[in-house]
């Protein structure tokens, strides 16, 4: 029964909610374990039962991690009539942390280090400036194809949830991309390709960025965020840019743009 429930489930977040591979193990991970603490049948399972459960992860943000997995699972239960119980337990709150972020000339520093006189550093020069510059999440760069840029445009089609967005490509990226792609003698619909020819993988992604950056490269989309919000940028717009759904998630940037308002008048008033 359990088996049936996961299937049926794996094939929702696939098609219906179009998440990407990434996501749907965790989801199926997450429901695993619980079915090998708590061994019953999904739909027999209480509130009591997932309490049980949750209790094992003293840290809040794995607690949650689980928690988002067991609540899209039985929101999904309900929604198809697989049971009439609705189960859906609150997060439990997580002191807020600023996300880790690199300046402009950090990473420019970092990136200015790579050899350009082969392909396989221009490729890692113009990846990192491309996440950088676009915000993206890095399966979503992955992804991205030759047909994806239009006028210095990014169309990022494989995006987290149903969305599609559109993002503007700042033309250093731009510039690096070209010379990359001028020396590539591969045929391939797809941009970031390893060195036999095939999508380069998120592994390899973070091992690039974390060689000259020293960060992994999520760290350059909270990178390209913090900027924009430093510099001014209505938060709906960066909500979109992100590809967030909720500008809740958004607004953690709102500390760091306070943080860069204080240290500035600590810097400059003379009061200080």
């Amino acid at each position: 029964m359990n088996r049936d429930l996961l299937k049926a489930f794996e094939e929702y977040l696939s098609v219906t909610k179009a998440l990407d591979t990434t996501t749907i193990s965790f989801y199926l991970t997450d429901l695993k374990q619980l079915e090998e603490e708590i061994p019953k049948v999904f739909t027999k399972l209480n509130n009591t039962d997932i309490m049980k459960f949750l209790a094992l992860f003293p840290n809040k943000r794995t607690l949650n991690r689980k928690l988002a997995s067991i609540n899209a699972f039985f929101s999904f239960c309900h929604k198809y009539d697989f049971t009439h119980q609705k189960i859906k337990i609150p997060m439990a709150k997580v002191p807020q942390t600023l996300p880790k972020y690199m300046n402009k000339d950090e990473i420019i520093s970092g990136i200015n280090l790579i050899d350009r006189t082969n392909l396989i550093g221009l490729r890692d020069y113009a990846l990192i400036l491309f996440l950088y510059a676009s915000g993206c999440r890095v399966s979503e760069a992955l992804s991205v194809e030759r047909s994806d840029i239009v006028d210095g445009w990014l169309k990022i089609r494989f995006a987290k949830g149903d969305k599609e967005r559109i993002v503007p490509l700042a033309p250093l990226a731009i510039e690096a991309m070209e010379a990359y792609l001028a020396k590539q003698d591969i045929t391939s619909t797809h941009i970031w390709l390893n060195y036999k020819g095939g999508v380069l993988s998120r592994i390899s992604a973070y091992n690039i960025v974390k060689k000259y950056l020293g960060v992994s490269p999520h760290v350059l989309r909270h990178s390209f965020a913090t900027a924009l919000i430093i510099g001014g940028a209505d938060l709906r717009v960066v909500q979109e840019l992100l590809g967030h759904s909720s500008l809740e998630t958004t607004q953690i940037y709102t500390h760091i743009q306070k943080k860069n308002l204080s240290d500035t008048v600590n810097m400059y008033h003379p009061l200080r």
